[in-house]
């Protein structure tokens, strides 16, 4: 003697109330089942519905995020002159929880050692690559930017001069709880300009980039959110030092 469908079958309809104990009993009582046979049955099916709550739930996809579209215009002309080309290096990380797609945090008033991912917010690629990605569309706008690399083959195939390369290490970029109900999106950046000689690479300047942007929910999303404008902020600080160096 066996229910009519498998219990998987059976606790879903269940979580559509399409079947209830009594709609099985019901269902062998007008099918010619008395007494004891009636009642098994409903003893059986109110087994197999309370087993209903031990099945796992179909896993939840974690949200992905990113940076957002970017710019959605493209940028007015101006009368100024386009700065020098720039090549820039892929970021390189410290390793370790930098070189994943999670989204970290950090409880700064209990341990600010400690980084933890959220368990359903995912980054669309690992930080490096969006803030690389980021960077080389801002400073696009105003000036040729080539990957570390590709521009070494175009300019020496041209005999010309290699433009400067940009090298960024990525520090930190986490959402740092400071409270509870307080936090922030924080990124820090160590930028080194260098100039390509036929000698080798030589140092021009380096920066320490350190920016926080507060987070307007203690929650993935407003550290998301905060992240990006941090970011932002960041890449605004280094176009402007960029334009400050003296060109060559």
């Amino acid at each position: 003697m066996t229910l009519a469908m498998p219990t998987a079958d059976l606790c879903a309809a269940v979580k559509s109330r399409q079947v209830t104990p009594e709609s099985i009993a019901h269902k062998h009582r007008h099918n010619g089942a008395r007494g004891l046979i009636g009642s098994v049955f409903v003893v059986l099916a109110g087994l197999a519905l309370a087993g209903c709550s031990a099945l796992p739930d179909k896993p939840v996809r974690a949200t992905m995020y990113d940076f957002g579209p970017g710019n959605l215009t493209p940028q007015a002309p101006t009368r100024e002159a386009p700065l020098p080309p720039l090549a820039i290096d892929d970021i390189a990380t410290n390793g370790g929880a930098l070189d994943n797609m999670s989204v970290l945090y950090r409880l700064a008033y209990t341990d600010a050692q400690q980084l933890k991912p959220y368990s359903q917010a995912r980054w669309s690629m690992p930080p490096a690559q969006l803030v690389r990605q980021r960077l080389r569309e801002q400073l696009g706008q105003r000036r040729t930017v080539f990957n570390a690399g590709e521009s070494a083959a175009l300019n020496r195939s041209q005999n010309a001069v290699l433009p400067m390369l940009l090298r960024i290490d990525l520090e930190e970029f986490s959402h740092l709880f400071t409270t509870p109900a307080a936090s922030i999106g924080l990124i820090r950046l160590r930028v080194n300009l260098l100039e390509i000689t036929p000698a080798g690479e030589k140092l021009v300047g380096q920066r320490n980039v350190v920016v926080q942007r507060p987070a307007d929910s203690p929650d993935a999303p407003g550290g998301v959110r905060a992240l990006a404008q941090a970011t932002d902020a960041a890449i605004e600080e280094i176009d402007q030092w960029l334009r400050q160096t003296p060109a060559r």
